[in-house]
């Protein structure tokens, strides 16, 4: 009889922990959503010129909080990069899905990076964010933001391995070269994040870039549309 309540006083601690645990992580996930929201629409109003105080103010936890989860600003910033690419690549993924060919894919992962210097406000905030920061955390974080930057890389691969599949694509090194279009088209997007283009110029980048991203891919010239383009 002992041993039984022993054992079940120790299964009912034990559940009593667990129930903790996911309390915990719940509250940990709240604040974490709470600051990196606050982040981005202090973002959107000043770029990065704000200080962390007005950051736990905005978010509406205590600075020590905010100093629980990220050693610095910087730390912060990161996670909001991270944070934008992983919604980004999501709402592409799902868009993508409606393409059928292969080709298509690989197209709109390569321009929908640019599309987001067009639009609201919130996306050009963003946008002029990212190139305006990243090369600074770049330096302290390289690592940990090129994690952050992975998942369009995995979307880009998988378009091209597709397309390669369905023999529209014939690249001499699939993982390298999804490696290096997205740097390339990384270096496009900084370069425009600030000139303001109009949607004319844009519309001819965009269809210079495709044009050369298809044919290094070993595309055929004839098909460097897709079928739904």
């Amino acid at each position: 009889m002992t041993s039984a309540s022993n054992s079940s006083a120790w299964l009912e601690r034990a559940v009593e922990r667990s129930a903790a645990v996911q309390r915990s992580r719940s509250r940990i996930a709240v604040q974490m959503r709470q600051m990196l929201d606050a982040a981005r629409t202090l973002i959107e109003e000043k770029g990065d010129e704000f200080t962390t105080q007005e950051l736990a103010v905005r978010a509406g936890v205590a600075l020590q909080t905010f100093y629980r989860y990220f050693t610095s600003k910087d730390e912060l910033l990161l996670a909001v990069i991270g944070d934008a690419m992983s919604e980004a690549c999501e709402r592409w993924a799902d868009t993508a899905a409606g393409y059928a060919d292969p080709l298509d894919r690989v197209r709109f992962f390569i321009l929908s990076t640019l599309d987001r210097l067009d639009g609201d406000n919130r996306n050009v905030a963003m946008s002029k964010f990212v190139v305006a920061t990243r090369w600074r955390l770049h330096r302290q974080f390289p690592e940990e933001l090129a994690e952050a930057e992975q998942p369009f890389i995995d979307l880009l691969r998988e378009a091209i391995d597709d397309a390669i599949e369905a023999g529209q694509l014939n690249p001499q090194d699939p993982e390298w070269d999804s490696w290096f279009l997205g740097e390339l088209v990384r270096s496009v997007y900084h370069f425009y994040a600030f000139a303001d283009p109009d949607p004319d110029m844009m519309g001819s980048v965009k269809d210079q870039l495709w044009r050369f991203c298809a044919t290094a891919l070993g595309g055929a010239t004839g098909n460097l549309k897709g079928n739904g383009q």
